[in-house]
């Protein structure tokens, strides 16, 4: 039996197939994300600039009692900042933190309301050497357009990660 993205599935088959993705925006374009991969979803804030840093680590929260680094990731794709809109959101994620280790990640996502299932192994990849972008994973052409799957992991380059979260897991040992 042939599947689509859109197209339901009953049964045993349909739990071990489809997962459920976030939807959100990069400028005109939609992305995904595995909700598997997601702590908690909360409204956008305000944070502590962290001067040194690139532009688009948006700053330093609080959560839970730790630090939160919080990235844009409207600006690491497109260099501006993302929209302060009301679907605007910023999402917790389980991140790799570096030496194996996993640390909460602010990400800060545009139109960030809807989520929807997909058959994870209907996504394909681009065709692009996107070695500047390794976050940008496989695409699915859902009939209205196509998405794009985000590699969490892949979001913060390893120098960086560990500066984000360096200080973090020192203060924790």
């Amino acid at each position: 039996m042939s599947l689509s993205a859109g197209t339901p599935v009953s049964g045993h088959r349909a739990a071990t197939q489809r997962r459920l993705f976030l939807r959100f925006a990069i400028g005109a374009d939609t992305y995904v994300m595995d909700t598997h991969e997601i702590v908690q979803v909360l409204p956008l804030g305000r944070y502590k600039q962290m001067p040194g840093m690139p532009a688009w680590v948006a700053g330093l929260a609080m959560y839970h009692g730790r630090t939160l680094p919080v990235i844009d990731v409207t600006a690491l794709a497109t260099g501006t900042a993302a929209a302060r809109l009301t679907s605007t959101r910023v999402v917790v994620v389980n991140s790799a933190s570096g030496a194996g280790g996993r640390a909460p990640l602010g990400l800060i996502l545009e139109k960030a309301t809807e989520t929807s299932h997909y058959d994870p192994s209907a996504f394909m990849p681009s065709g692009l050497d996107q070695s500047d972008a390794p976050y940008l994973g496989p695409v699915l052409d859902t009939g209205d357009g196509l998405l794009q799957w985000l590699r969490v992991d892949e979001l913060v380059p390893p120098a960086l990660r560990a500066r984000l979260f360096g200080a973090a897991a020192e203060a924790r040992t």
